[in-house]
Formats: structure tokens, sequence, C-alpha cells
């Protein structure tokens, strides 16, 4: 089983959000897919709760009662909707099971600065130092063609992490969380742009870049 984890230790930056929607695109290419939630607010579950029967099944865990003790063993990629506000031996413990994490940053001062932070303390991690997981960064939520987009596009091209893409601020994402599916469920008249965006981390999730 595969373990990809979405992890950042601010609260709103959109973890949930990519959660799902990297849990509904592995679905969709027919991987046996669960999605554990760390957070006490279940956002992911909420989303899970809402998907339709006719979707491809997306098995849930409660991961904030009892950790990952009730994953399913059948499942081929198991995503990790990942706390905030994650540090030191918690956050060490909260790696151990996780061999691909991607990082989401929002085009903003305080969330540049604050993942600045926290990535430093993700490489110290053993378990990244020694390279038996691997970090991606996204820019996420996004406008292009604002100046704080340029400084955070600057920012994660400096930041010594592989910067994996950039996810625009957009409609589809509220459009496809309230229905309980993925941007790649959409239709593609109107997510078409979206899943060119993902392309990149799609093809980065494919490789062994993303891999120990």
């Amino acid at each position: 089983m595969r373990h990809i984890m979405v992890l950042n230790e601010k609260g709103g930056c959109g973890k949930s959000t990519l959660a799902t929607n990297i849990a509904s695109y592995f679905a969709t290419e027919g991987a046996a897919v669960a999605l554990a939630d760390y957070d006490p607010q279940r956002s992911s579950l909420d989303w899970l709760d809402r998907r339709p029967d006719d979707r491809a099944t997306i098995a849930g865990v409660a991961g904030f009662e009892d950790g990952l003790r009730h994953a399913p063993r059948s499942a081929d990629i198991l995503v990790i909707d990942a706390p905030a506000r994650s540090h030191g031996a918690e956050l060490t413990d909260l790696i151990k099971h996780a061999e691909t994490i991607v990082v989401p940053v929002l085009p903003s001062t305080i969330d540049m600065q604050a993942s600045l932070a926290f990535l430093g303390e993700l490489k110290e991690v053993p378990r990244i130092a020694q390279k038996k997981a691997k970090i991606g960064v996204i820019a996420n939520r996004v406008r292009e063609n604002t100046l704080i987009y340029d400084e955070l596009d600057e920012y994660l091209t400096k930041a010594r992490v592989p910067y994996i893409a950039a996810l625009r601020d957009a409609q589809n994402y509220v459009r496809a969380y309230t229905r309980g599916i993925g941007i790649f469920e959409l239709p593609e008249y109107l997510a078409w742009p979206d899943w060119d965006e993902w392309e990149p981390l799609t093809a980065w999730f494919r490789s062994k870049r993303s891999q120990p």
C-alpha cells in the first residue's frame, strides 16, 4: 500500500481539498483508495459522506480517533489528510506513515514565512533526511498575474524542495467538494483548465521522483 500525505503545520491552506482530489484522482484511475482524516473537523470524511453511490468507492478512515488501525489492507493507495500544528515528536511519528508528502502553500506572506520554517523542520525528520519519504510543494489557490503569486512562485522555486505544480483558486473545487466528487469527475468542458494544472502533480505521483 502506498501512503500519500498532505501536510502543512498551518491550518486553512487547502489540505482537505487537495487530499480529497488526490483520492478521487486515483479512484477514477481504478485504484483501491482509502482516505484517512486526522482533523477532528472531519472535512475529508464529510466529503466522503456526500459521495454518490455511482462513483468509484473510497474508504474512509477516522485517523483523528484511532490512527490508521482501521485502514483497509486491500487499499492500493492511502491518502492521509494530516492535522495542522504538528511538530517535534508528533511530526516525526506522523511521517512514519508516509512515502510521499505534499505540502500546499498559499500565496500570502504569512503562509510563505510559516512554510519556510516548516519545510526546514521537515527536512530534519529522520525519515525524510534518510530519503525514505519524498516531499513536493504545491502553490495552492493562486491567482495568476498578481504580485503575491509572483512572490510565491519565486519563493517556492528557491525553496530547495521539489516545486511540483501551481493550482488556481477556482469554483470547480467548491462545486466538486459539495457534491462529494473530485475535479476529475466534473465534466471536461468545466474542468479542463484544472486538469491541465494537475498534470505535473499526477505525473510526479506516477514517477519514481515521488517515491523512496
